[in-house]
């Protein structure tokens, strides 16, 4: 089977391929192992990322996108082009048609990054759309009602929320605060309570484990393992989900208040229906446990996390590639 049409979720922490009628085809971290000797691409995906922080000098690690716009852009082009040989083979005859995710506050010189990186990595054309649209058709709230509705995307390195109706964003806001935030201030959290230097990887996993956005009755603890600050030494300490909630509760404040800005400049009458219908989480943060619950809280406004928050982006360029004619108006720029 030829394939014509793939959606790429290209996101910070992770990237996803769609493919239409198969459903999602890859899913695996944004990162990438070149060799400095011979300027060679080692690992993508997961193989490299099991290298962050274990690395000799021949071999750099890179996530060639930050804040969920392209950071290194030979390093990402390397990425999509490996993503379409995955899934189309090396041997194809006609190149397939792109649909990339970029975040909504993204500049018009980051989108052309994108589109060329696309391009020059074999796609035949490249169409990009937001991705809290994306992730709204991919939560299953119907975006061409007249209705409004509040999506908050929380990735790796961008947090949006934004109010949608009949298609199209009303209002929106863009904040570079996500989990690759959550992950350094756990960190940072743990060298200083602690005096103990944990790595990337150490802080993920904490945050997945033990991770919540409130505090809890019964805490649940983790045994970390990383150097002493002051030995030098590697040691191993027991951290408990409460610790997590403290050092966490600034970053999941920011978000909050990129929230409040959305709902405050949102028209009265889509007000009064995400009232009625609550907000939706999705992306990756959607996972912290008791998240929506703080949301709901501080914002006073039913809040619900999508099924699978993780593929919501990625079903929704599904969506869209397999109704192009149909969105076309409202979403996208192609080059």
């Amino acid at each position: 089977m030829f394939i014509k049409k793939i959606g790429i979720d290209l996101g910070t922490a992770n990237s996803l391929v769609f493919v239409p009628n198969k459903g999602i085809v890859l899913q695996e971290p944004s990162v990438v192992a070149v060799s400095l000797d011979e300027n060679k691409i080692l690992a993508v995906g997961a193989q490299a990322k099991e290298m962050i922080g274990r690395t000799p000098g021949t071999i750099k690690v890179y996530r060639p996108l930050k804040d969920g716009v392209i950071a290194d852009f030979r390093v990402t082009q390397a990425m999509i082009r490996y993503f379409i040989v995955k899934v189309v083979g090396s041997f194809r005859f006609f190149k397939p048609e792109l649909m990339i995710a970029v975040p909504a506050g993204i500049t018009s010189t980051e989108k052309r990054a994108v589109i060329e990186a696309g391009m020059n990595a074999g796609a035949k054309a490249v169409y990009i759309a937001k991705e809290p649209i994306l992730a709204a058709i991919g939560a299953g709230i119907p975006i061409n009602t007249c209705s409004g509705h509040l999506i908050v995307d929380i990735g790796g390195g961008t947090s949006e929320v934004a109010a949608i109706s009949l298609g199209g964003i009303v209002t929106s806001s863009s904040l570079r605060v996500a989990g690759d935030k959550i992950n350094y201030v756990i960190s940072e959290y743990i060298k200083r309570k602690h005096n103990l230097a944990v790595g990337e990887q150490t802080a993920e996993d904490i945050k997945i484990k033990i991770g919540t956005a409130l505090p809890e009755k019964e805490e649940k603890k983790l045994e970390i393992r990383g150097r002493d600050l002051i030995s030098g030494l590697p040691r191993t300490i027991k951290v408990s989900s409460n610790e997590i909630c403290e050092a966490t509760s600034d970053v999941l404040n920011e978000i909050i208040q990129n929230v409040k800005i959305v709902l405050r400049e949102t028209p009265p009458e889509i007000s009064a229906d995400i009232m009625d219908k609550g907000m939706v989480i999705s992306g990756g943060g959607a996972l912290l446990r008791n998240i929506e619950e703080k949301i709901s809280q501080e914002t006073g406004v039913p809040c619900f996390v999508a099924e699978n928050p993780l593929l919501c982006v990625a079903k929704g360029t599904g969506a869209v590639l397999e109704n192009l004619d149909i969105y076309k108006k409202s979403i996208m720029s192609k080059k």
